[in-house]
C-alpha cells in the first residue's frame, strides 16, 4: 500500500494537472466563440455563391460545360484531410484518421493520394500512403488567400488530368460539444440541372454566362475548401474544450477519492501509534 507521502505527492500532482486541464478550457472556450463567429459568416457567403452558379446556369448554353465540372473515367483520387497541428482534443484528429482509413478501403481498385491539412493528418499518411503535399503550414496564418494558393494547386492538378476526382473530409461544427465526420466532393462540381426558363432571380449578364461561370467556379471551389477549414478550426476549439471539461471533472473526482485514501490511511496510522502508545505504557507499568 502506498505510504503518505506518496499519496499527498499524487494528490499534487493531479492538482497540479487539473490546473492545466482548466486553463486550456478556457483557451479553446475564448478562441472557439472568434472560430464560430468566423464559419457561420461565412456559410451565408457560400450558399448564396451556389445559388448564384444555379442561376446563371439555368439558362447557360448545356454544351458548354466547365472544366471543373467535366466527369472522366476514375483512375486516380486525391483526399484532403483536415485535420490540427495539436492534439488532446478528444476523437477529434482520429475520427478524421478513420475515415480516411475507411475511404481507401471502398475506393482500393484508384490510385489514391493524400493532402494533409493538419499535422495530425500528415503524421497519420506519411509513412504508408502517397502524400501530394503536406499543407499543414496553412494554420500559421489561417486566411482566404492562403488556403486559395493551396486550392490552385489541386484544381491545376485536376485541369492537367492528374487526379479524376477530389474529395475533402473534415470535422463539421454543428455546436461546442458536435461534431460531424463530413466527406464533400470538391470535384468534378455538380452543376445543378439546367432547366429552360428556370432563373430564380432576373440577372443582367455582363459580359456575358460562360464567362461568369468561369469566375463563379473557380472561387466557389476555393470557398468551400474555405469553409471545410475554418469548420474543421471551430470543431477543433470545440472538440478540445470538451475534452479538457471533462479531463478537470475526471481528476477532480480521482483527487476527492485520493484524499479520502489519504484521510483513511492517515486515521489508521495516527490509531496505530496510539496503540503503540498505549502498549508500551502498559507494558512499563507492568515491569
Amino acid at each position: 500500500m502506498a505510504n503518505l507521502k506518496e499519496i499527498r505527492g499524487r494528490i499534487t500532482s493531479i492538482s497540479s494537472t487539473m490546473q492545466i486541464t482548466r486553463a486550456m478550457k478556457m483557451v479553446s472556450a475564448a478562441k472557439l466563440k472568434k472560430a464560430q463567429d468566423a464559419i457561420v459568416m461565412l456559410r451565408p457567403y457560400s450558399e448564396k455563391l451556389q445559388e448564384l452558379i444555379q442561376n446563371v446556369n439555368s439558362s447557360s448554353d448545356p454544351d458548354q460545360v466547365s472544366v471543373y465540372a467535366q466527369k472522366r473515367e476514375v483512375k486516380r483520387i486525391l483526399f484532403i484531410a483536415v485535420t490540427s497541428n495539436r492534439g488532446l482534443a478528444g476523437a477529434f484528429n482520429s475520427s478524421i484518421v478513420k475515415e480516411l482509413n475507411l475511404q481507401f478501403q471502398n475506393n482500393s481498385q484508384y490510385e489514391i493520394e493524400v493532402l494533409p491539412v493538419g499535422k495530425k493528418a500528415y503524421d497519420a499518411v506519411r509513412r504508408n500512403r502517397s502524400v501530394y503535399t503536406n499543407a499543414s503550414s496553412v494554420y500559421d496564418n489561417l486566411n482566404f488567400d492562403v488556403v486559395a494558393n493551396v486550392t490552385e494547386g489541386v484544381m491545376s492538378s485536376f485541369r492537367e488530368g492528374k487526379f479524376d476526382e477530389v474529395y475533402v473530409i473534415y470535422n463539421k461544427f454543428v455546436n461546442a460539444a458536435t461534431q460531424e465526420v463530413t466527406t464533400e466532393k470538391v470535384l468534378p462540381i455538380s452543376m445543378p440541372e439546367s432547366i429552360e426558363g428556370e432563373v430564380e432571380t432576373d440577372y443582367i449578364f455582363e459580359p456575358n454566362r460562360a464567362e461568369i461561370l468561369d469566375n463563379l467556379i473557380p472561387k466557389s471551389i476555393k470557398t468551400q475548401i474555405f469553409k471545410a477549414i475554418l469548420d474543421s478550426v471551430a470543431s477543433e476549439h470545440g472538440a478540445r474544450m470538451t475534452a479538457m471539461h471533462k479531463a478537470t471533472d475526471n481528476a477532480e473526482a480521482l483527487r476527492n477519492d485520493l484524499k479520502i485514501f489519504y484521510n483513511k490511511a492517515r486515521q489508521a496510522a495516527i490509531t496505530n501509534e496510539i496503540l503503540e502508545i498505549v502498549s508500551g505504557a502498559e507494558a512499563l507499568k507492568n515491569s
